[in-house]
């Protein structure tokens, strides 16, 4: 009985460990693939990878954006804004959190981006992060952390201190 019992347990934690790498593996693709979309510059492709559900949060304190407003901004910066994006040193790395209230499977993705603006109005490069909470197959969370100021200031804005006025 013992041998038994042991080789459920055992059979359950092969199961389950391969299932989570499936899980991964999958997930990883999801964000390869939203990456994709993005230096395409193909906005309706992106609301593909989003669940209805979908909140962005960042890179400001207070940023906060759901699925149709993440689908319109990147419609507006496509048409009007960005010249392209590209995803330099792009790295993903997926991860299941088991407690807490983010529980769950995530992507995390570290880049180096590249972005040329429409209208010769310059270009940046920023390193940012994105995490991405993944559920059934979709972004259901995204988190995004870059400096913006770094990239304003490599657009030509001067930042001044007010009190030395």
């Amino acid at each position: 009985m013992f041998k038994l019992n042991l080789l459920l347990l055992s059979a359950l934690v092969i199961t389950s460990c391969s299932m989570q790498g499936n899980n991964q593996a999958a997930n990883l693709e999801l964000v390869s693939n939203y990456v994709k979309a993005v230096e395409n510059m193909d906005y309706e492709a992106m609301g593909n990878y989003l669940d209805d559900t979908y909140m962005g949060v960042g890179p400001s304190v207070g940023d906060s954006i759901n699925k149709d407003q993440a689908i319109e901004t990147w419609q507006f910066n496509i048409e009007n804004v960005y010249e392209s994006i590209k995803y330099d040193r792009n790295r993903n790395i997926a991860v299941t959190i088991t407690e807490g209230e983010n529980q769950g499977d995530w992507v995390s993705n570290w880049a180096e981006l590249s972005i040329n603006y429409k209208e010769n109005a310059g270009s940046v490069n920023i390193f940012a992060n994105t995490l991405y909470q993944i559920k059934n197959g979709k972004i259901v969370k995204s988190y995004t952390i870059y400096n913006e100021a770094d990239a304003l200031r490599q657009l030509g804005f001067i930042f001044m201190n007010p009190n030395e006025f």
